[in-house]
């Protein structure tokens, strides 16, 4: 079965949030079921460390869309990658969606609808001549508008959109229409009109087959006037006809602490003095005096989302009750700021780099007692579960994938309100844990021996891909 995987991000090249991991991940663990193959658009980064692109065809000027070729490349361990190869388009500084001030481009409608038009024609045996789809998998707004291309061309091609965050949606004025090419007959309150405004993501959610999003949880609340962000209605309609499904993201098998080479010390279950050089080393690098206390991790977005505001509100008490607060990520320039504010105040207790380092990221999973995700809702999230195989306990919001992947009291502890009491509630307990070293020890190897693997996710998907190809 030939399937087109059409995403914005992946980890081999370029990452802003989870989407590049599961991008990375979940093409490669359905290699055994599928003749699986990605489409990125050509960035920057994607070219530069991509070593040989072939181009294989080529899309003409559309609407007001320019020209561009498509490049077949591949991953170092051989996974097909195309490439929308458009300098004008995709040759920037900044990330995929903006600019290093942190700003959208202005021209986002066209540099996505370019690149979803192009997968379609992909899909359709249009571009390469040696290879069409039998399915298209799109992902989030920025690929939504693939199965509407497919649609107001008439091709019968099955396709799935997968939701990952729907706070995320492709805004944009009406007249973004003849900028891209979309009939006007499409612009209604049933098909991608939403509040006077064209919405990408609509688009996905009216014309693909199916919907997923990731994780079971997610599925449910996006059905709900809380959780919908305005679609909830549309939602409902879907999951009522049995299109909506949620498939619970996993993680990749690097994360394990006893073969991690970015570690400061390799460890496994029972190995606390392996986990200690890890927590040593972490506030060594993050300038902390030395403790006996716990330290509590943060590796996020920092947007209003993720609650960082909650941590913010709750950070003196956790100081004060002896914990260090260790916090790596970007995100809004007030929340970053808001951060170094807190660590100038408490530069021996709360450390803070801006910014994403791997690296980084899995030493703080492997020395921090406790992971923060106090996300006001939380799709998926991948954190947790890094956090749990690193024997760091999470501490979430009863929400989403949070709800799924954390068993309270157990490998982790939730809460049940995006508030800083219910919060701190949380992390009352954690403390309470992390004094009593019998229950510390057990509900530590419990994360440990997690199994969070992709091989399960992808399962799911490749039967749901069969079906749809059968229909």
């Amino acid at each position: 079965m030939r399937v087109l995987f059409v995403t914005t991000e992946m980890d081999d090249f370029v990452r802003v949030g989870g989407l590049g991991a599961v991008s990375a991940a979940l093409p490669r663990a359905l290699r055994s079921f599928a003749d699986i193959r990605v489409m990125l658009p050509g960035y920057r980064d994607i070219i530069e460390q991509l070593t040989h692109i072939q181009i294989v065809g080529r899309c003409p000027a559309f609407a007001e869309m320019p020209a561009c070729s498509l490049g077949r490349a591949a991953t170092k361990d051989g996974l097909p990658v195309y490439v929308l190869l458009c300098s004008q388009l995709y040759d920037r500084p900044g990330n995929p969606y903006g600019d290093e001030s942190g700003r959208d481009w202005p021209d986002n409608d066209i540099r996505f609808a370019r690149f979803a038009s192009a997968a379609a024609e992909l899909a359709m045996g249009k571009l390469d001549k040696n290879w069409a789809a039998d399915l298209i998998h799109a992902n989030d707004w920025q690929a939504s508008l693939v199965p509407a291309y497919l649609a107001w061309q008439g091709a019968k091609l099955p396709s799935i959109l997968t939701i990952h965050n729907l706070a995320y949606q492709g805004l944009f004025p009406k007249d973004a229409l003849r900028r891209i090419g979309a009939p006007e007959s499409s612009f209604h309150i049933d098909g991608i009109e939403f509040y006077d405004q064209l919405s990408f993501l609509k688009a996905g959610l009216v014309y693909a087959s199916h919907l997923t999003t990731v994780s079971g949880t997610y599925a449910r609340e996006i059905t709900t006037a809380e959780f919908g962000c305005g679609l909830e209605g549309l939602l409902r309609l879907r999951s009522d006809a049995a299109e909506l499904t949620g498939i619970l993201n996993g993680i990749d098998e690097s994360w394990d602490p006893r073969s991690c080479a970015q570690l400061a010390q390799q460890f496994g279950a029972g190995d606390w003095v392996g986990k200690r050089a890890n927590a040593d080393y972490v506030r060594k690098q993050f300038g902390l005096a030395v403790s006996r206390g716990p330290i509590f991790g943060i590796v996020a977005r920092l947007v209003h989302q993720k609650g960082i505001d909650l941590v913010l509100s709750a950070a003196d008490e956790i100081v004060d009750a002896g914990g260090q607060i260790v916090v790596t990520g970007s995100g809004e320039p007030a929340l970053e700021q808001a951060l170094i504010d807190a660590h100038r105040r408490r530069p021996d207790a709360i450390g803070v780099a801006i910014g994403f380092n791997d690296a980084q990221a899995r030493r703080i999973f492997a020395g921090s007692d406790f992971t923060l995700m106090p996300s006001r809702f939380e799709p998926c999230g991948l954190s947790q579960m890094y956090a749990q195989r690193f024997g760091s306990l999470p501490i979430g919001h009863q929400t989403g994938g949070l709800a799924e992947t954390i068993t309270d009291g157990e490998t982790g502890f939730l809460f049940s309100k995006p508030s800083r009491d219910s919060f701190l509630g949380g992390v009352r307990r954690a403390f309470s844990a992390f004094m009593a070293q019998d229950q510390l020890d057990t509900m530590r190897r419990s994360a440990m021996g997690r199994s969070f693997s992709w091989s399960i996710s992808a399962g799911s998907y490749s039967a749901l891909y069969r079906k749809l190809a059968s229909v």
